[in-house]
């Protein structure tokens, strides 16, 4: 049974974010956390791939990590550069003097939430996007790092109640496999919790918008703990 709380509270302070123009997504919003998780894993096993057997045999190993801030357009991150002993390593994730993000990459990053739990596409996004810069086998130490934090963040338990739940979509160009770009819709849930807070509940993929697509989600919600929501913006 879920614990009392002042419904009213909750809903005015849910609208005075809006009326002061901060985010739902975007800057500052929610997809923030997201990305950094990311960013993070994607470097971590860019240090995978690099601390080869050759490398582990001449007494190469980790050394610490190095913190910095880099901005976004969905807001400012904190990246965590491992550090090898020999300062050998150089990413390209996310490069060692790179401060600002490129535009665009953000919302691509983004997308391999709504991708799914399949390696093949995890390593065809990262193909596709950085196949110029590493080699197939840094692509496959990034996937191990990058697809458990996406399978983990996916299914992960839910409230079991939310006073306010937005379903959004935002719109992102990809290339089919003509190589044509096409555009595609990520439908995002977005709710406040009972605390006031935001939380991204789920990102899905769906060529058309209809009734089955949004009964699948609600389904899914469902099963990850929610069972009741009190507002619901469509």
């Amino acid at each position: 049974m879920s614990e009392e709380f002042d419904f009213e509270r909750i809903k005015n302070k849910a609208i005075e974010q809006l009326k002061a123009g901060k985010p739902l997504l975007g800057k500052d919003g929610a997809f923030a956390p997201l990305l950094e998780s990311i960013l993070n894993a994607a470097l971590e096993g860019e240090m995978d791939a690099h601390l080869s057997e050759d490398e582990r045999m001449s007494g190469n190993r980790r050394n610490g990590k190095m913190q910095k801030q880099v901005q976004t357009s969905m807001g400012e991150v904190t990246v965590s550069t491992p550090r090898d002993r020999n300062s050998t390593f150089d990413p390209q994730f996310i490069k060692k003097r790179e401060t600002i993000l490129a535009e665009g990459v953000a919302d691509r990053i983004i997308g391999l939430y709504a991708l799914g739990n399949s390696t093949r596409e995890i390593s065809d996004w990262m193909e596709e996007n950085l196949g110029n810069r590493v080699s197939a086998e840094t692509i496959s130490s990034i996937t191990d790092r990058v697809l458990p934090e996406i399978k983990a963040w996916r299914s992960r338990s839910l409230d079991y109640i939310y006073p306010i739940v937005w379903m959004d979509a935002i719109h992102y160009k990809v290339m089919d496999e003509r190589g044509c770009a096409i555009t595609h819709a990520i439908y995002n849930v977005l709710a406040i919790d009972k605390d006031g807070r935001k939380d991204l509940l789920g990102m899905y993929i769906s060529k058309n918008e209809g009734a089955n697509f949004w009964l699948n989600v609600l389904t899914d919600l469902q099963n990850r703990g929610v069972h009741d929501i009190l507002i619901a913006c469509v």
